[in-house]
């Protein structure tokens, strides 16, 4: 996906009237882009809405004719459709995350990766179609094919999953409540909030996933110069100050 140039002046330009502006967002978005929405409008005047769900229900809802303005996807393969479609303007990769296995302080019933393959162990993760959910199998795909645990590590893992949710921080949540023994998330959904509740479980570099988050403009939008605007300061040093404080991390360089 490229990248392309857009213009900063954008950013503080604005409209001549506030524009009230609909953003469709990954749930592992919620922290960083709620604060990222009130410095937004507190630049430029307009009102932002943000709807937050798991990627492929907000694909869904906009292919079923839900009104939006900007859409923001923890993968491609939930964007590119739409593109495909006809439904949204070309995207732009602007932050990238990792994956993150965690467990309930309270247990210690998991403490190492190899842990997750464990007869009796109650592991959350997303839905395959989240696309957490397909990052995970990713993960377990790799480290099966390093033959560290065994061959047959993924579907060991996968026998102990008790529930499969519709979004990354449903995940989260359920092991924050003490329901799971583990659990994989992304990085940015180890909260300050969840820090205290959960520990992090060891993974090696080699098995992590890079999730690559794209964001663009819903054809049709209502407001298309604020939605611009909005992608704009997404973009800016200070937009990705606030991602970064959440933990996200910077976008993939585009191949040339």
């Amino acid at each position: 996906m490229k990248r392309p140039l857009l213009l900063l002046g954008l950013l503080l330009a604005g409209s001549a009237q506030a524009a009230n502006l609909t953003v469709f967002a990954a749930a592992s978005l919620t922290d960083a882009f709620t604060e990222l929405g009130r410095a937004f409008d507190a630049r430029t005047g307009h009102r932002t809405t943000f709807q937050f769900a798991g990627s492929q229900v907000l694909r869904t809802q906009l292919e079923q004719g839900a009104r939006a303005d900007v859409y923001a996807s923890a993968n491609s393969a939930q964007f590119e459709p739409l593109v495909r479609a006809g439904l949204l303007n070309p995207g732009t990769l602007f932050v990238s995350n990792r994956l993150a296995i965690i467990a309930p302080q309270s247990s210690r019933a998991v403490t190492t990766l190899a842990d997750l393959a464990r007869p009796g162990v109650k592991l959350v993760i997303a839905d395959r179609a989240v696309p957490a959910g397909d990052y995970t199998r990713r993960m377990l795909t790799a480290v099966e094919k390093a033959g560290t645990y065994g061959k047959d590590f993924s579907a060991r893992v996968l026998k102990n999953v008790v529930s499969e949710e519709p979004n990354v921080r449903q995940v989260a949540l359920k092991v924050g409540l003490g329901e799971a023994d583990a659990a994989v998330v992304y990085q940015t959904d180890v909260t300050p909030a969840l820090k205290a509740k959960v520990r992090l479980i060891a993974l090696p570099t080699r098995f992590n996933q890079t999730a690559s988050y794209p964001l663009g403009v819903v054809k049709g939008s209502a407001n298309p110069q604020a939605a611009q605007a909005f992608v704009a300061f997404v973009l800016s040093a200070e937009g990705q100050t606030i991602l970064r404080r959440w933990g996200f991390r910077p976008a993939p360089r585009p191949t040339p």
